[in-house]
């Protein structure tokens, strides 16, 4: 991205530290890969939640590679072992019924809780602010984080930073009045290429929430973006949504972040 414009920062978040405690593992109850920003300042922090038959690792690498100005990453990994697989292999839910059919109605509430905690231990224990808080998930990963931002709305009035779902539609159907505030950008392929949508998952997600970008990647490529091009209206989202902390006092430049290499 080219683009480079200038604005003014509030001074709030200031007060909080700088550089924040790093997650603990008594708090978190499922292994996960933490760094801090990579230039020092603990402004946001990136929260990254991979697909079903995952691990947290491949997200982690991502991590490394984002460089979000400003921006901590945290990725997690799901906490239930996918029954009779000796590999490593993790669901964030039950998805598979004894006859390893996929479950049409999954219930998610375990990782909804597991998510809770996870948020808790971050604003409360690690100086995070809700709103600097970051979701990105891979399909049931994407679900989980739509799923959550939607339920911390309904309990919370929280206002998470932004949600990123590459491919996980909502499990849902919504039926609330308020609409969740925090932004969301949902991320998808044409079918049948992975992670497609189902054909009325975008009318769910703007029954939940008020803001919603809609970007459809190439068909003919499957997974996670892949190229510049494709990690480009991600980058373009987080770069109106993450916050920078002010510089002693004045207006800071702020550039487009670039694409992952």
């Amino acid at each position: 991205m080219s683009n480079v414009h200038i604005r003014q920062r509030e001074t709030a978040s200031n007060a909080l530290p700088r550089v924040k405690p790093r997650p603990s593992t008594s708090k978190i109850p499922v292994p996960f890969f933490y760094c801090p920003s990579d230039d020092g300042t603990d402004e946001n922090i990136l929260v990254l939640l991979h697909g079903l038959g995952d691990t947290h690792k491949p997200f982690s690498n991502l991590g490394r590679q984002l460089k979000l100005p400003q921006t901590a990453v945290l990725a997690l990994r799901a906490p239930d072992q996918i029954p009779y697989l000796y590999e490593d292999a993790f669901q964030w839910y039950n998805s598979f019924d004894l006859l390893g059919e996929l479950v049409r109605y999954p219930n998610p509430t375990p990782a909804l809780d597991l998510m809770k905690q996870v948020l808790r231990h971050l604003v409360d224990d690690c100086a995070w602010r809700e709103d600097r808080v970051h979701l990105l998930g891979f399909a049931q990963g994407g679900s989980v984080a739509a799923e959550f931002g939607l339920k911390w709305w309904k309990e919370q009035k929280g206002k998470l930073g932004s949600i990123v779902s590459v491919g996980g539609p909502l499990l849902s159907y919504p039926t609330i009045e308020e609409l969740s505030p925090t932004p969301l950008l949902v991320i998808h392929r044409a079918s049948p290429a992975e992670p497609s949508l189902p054909h009325d998952a975008m009318v769910a997600f703007n029954r939940a929430y008020q803001t919603v970008g809609d970007e459809k990647l190439d068909g003919r490529r499957s997974g996670m973006p892949s190229s510049k091009d494709e990690w480009e209206p991600i980058m373009r989202f987080w770069s109106e949504k993450l916050s920078r902390r002010q510089i002693d006092g004045l207006y800071e430049v702020m550039s487009g972040i670039a694409p992952p290499s």
